[in-house]
């Protein structure tokens, strides 16, 4: 194996890359032997499998309580999934998510905002004002 490694920068840190991540794996899960198989644990996350030996090979499966609650991340992200596949197609087909205001409220809007630019311009011309050199008055005698 040691000749296929040095043939390629790539391949040689894949070839180094490898046995870490195999390595890695088999520190992650620690099984226990039970009466009707093994429990493995995710070291990593906490989460529990039931195993069972079937042809020579470990077949696992989530615990019950945490198949419930990944089925439910799963509905809660269906959900989500549904919910902007709706908005993207009301986007889509050119209507406005949200009502247009009324004429009052477009008015009392623009009111707001001619009185804040207002207020805004005159505190720009007092500073401009205050930053001003002095001009000399001119000499009346």
């Amino acid at each position: 194996m040691l000749n296929r490694c040095v043939t390629g920068v790539t391949i040689a840190m894949a070839c180094v890359a490898l046995p870490a991540m195999a390595q890695e794996q088999v520190d992650r899960y620690q099984l226990q032997r039970t009466d009707d198989g093994y429990v493995r644990l995710d070291t990593k996350t906490g989460s529990m499998s039931i195993c069972q030996e079937k042809s020579g090979q470990l077949i696992c499966r989530m615990a019950s309580d945490e198949r419930a609650a990944y089925e439910g991340d799963l509905d809660v992200l269906e959900d989500r999934v549904d919910a902007l596949e709706a908005r993207v197609k009301t986007l889509e087909a050119g209507r406005p998510a949200a009502s247009m205001p009324d004429e009052q409220e477009f008015e009392q809007t623009l009111g707001y905002m001619e009185r804040f630019f207002r207020r805004f311009m005159g505190i720009v011309r007092d500073f401009e004002q205050e930053n001003q050199p002095a001009q000399p008055q001119p000499d009346r005698t």
